[in-house]
């Protein structure tokens, strides 16, 4: 059986950034979650907000580095640490695109407004995934239908 990693194909000589997909958890699995992987020549890292502060976690806020495995989906329940949904692989950015695009996630942390808010509407996951697509709009990548939070917009800001 083939894993995700091996279809991925991760080169260690270039950036490559995956948009990566899994259900969310129970009982919201109609709500993808979404995170992105980056591949910055050989070094891996995962980027994604989650609904809880978790101590001793890489984290700013609600915004994670690393907290899951990076092509590992997350908890089907947050009561169950031992059963996670599989991980679907949404969009791949290769070259120059995937370069900017790792760095400006790289620098996120000290850029996006939302680290420390979290709601299940928005901001959530999707906002941020959506928050750095929006800096991209020539990548032409769509969050679904059903990505709820993609749309947020502060109702304090102009």
């Amino acid at each position: 059986m083939t894993s995700l990693e091996d279809l991925i194909n991760l080169d260690k000589d270039k950036f490559q950034v995956f948009l990566m997909t899994c259900p969310g958890n129970l009982p919201f699995s109609f709500m993808p979650h979404h995170w992105f992987v980056i591949n910055d020549r050989g070094i891996i890292s995962r980027w994604e907000v989650l609904f809880r502060k978790i101590p001793n976690a890489t984290r700013w806020g609600y915004l994670y580095k690393n907290f899951f495995a990076p092509f590992r989906g997350i908890e089907i329940s947050h009561f169950s640490k031992k059963y996670l949904w599989q991980a679907k692989l949404r969009y791949k950015i290769d070259g120059e695109e995937a370069k900017q695009l790792a760095k400006f996630i790289e620098k996120s942390p000290s850029a996006y407004p939302y680290c420390q808010k979290y709601f299940l509407t928005g901001p959530n996951c999707n906002t941020y995934i959506q928050w750095i697509i929006n800096h991209f709009p020539n990548l032409n990548i769509k969050l679904p239908w059903n990505a709820i939070g993609k749309n947020y917009k502060n109702p304090h800001s102009n």
